[in-house]
């Protein structure tokens, strides 16, 4: 299996950046999408985004489509979310998650292995 483990959370100011990054292990990172999935306090977690396993093709959740950009580097096995003009709204437990399938994913059930999640707080 791949167990994804996120990393770069914060504590931010609204309309600053923060770049989330996620690796996982395996040799067979490349072959598989990642998605970013998100859960704020006393709301059910949602998508965020998502990306291919070739990294050809994305996905967005309307509420942060133009701010947010997923990436991945297969090299490095390492899936990054750069989040740009954070809001408040944005504040939340951002999971990393792995499907073993090559196609991008906006759905939580076709997802196989979850992060255990990073902290992320915007400030007004």
């Amino acid at each position: 299996q791949v167990q994804p483990v996120e990393s770069g959370g914060g504590l931010v100011q609204a309309g600053d950046s923060l770049r989330l990054s996620c690796a996982a292990s395996g040799r067979t990172f490349s072959r598989f999408t990642m998605g970013w999935f998100r859960q704020a306090p006393g709301n059910e977690r949602e998508f965020v985004a998502t990306i291919s396993a070739s990294g050809g093709s994305t996905a967005y959740a309307d509420s942060v489509k133009g701010r947010f950009t997923i990436s991945r580097d297969n090299a490095k096995n390492t899936v990054y979310l750069q989040m740009d003009s954070l809001k408040p709204e944005d504040t939340a437990v951002y999971y990393c998650a792995i499907a073993y399938r090559g196609v991008i994913a906006t759905r939580q059930n076709e997802y196989d292995n979850w992060g255990q999640g990073t902290q992320v707080t915007v400030s007004s």
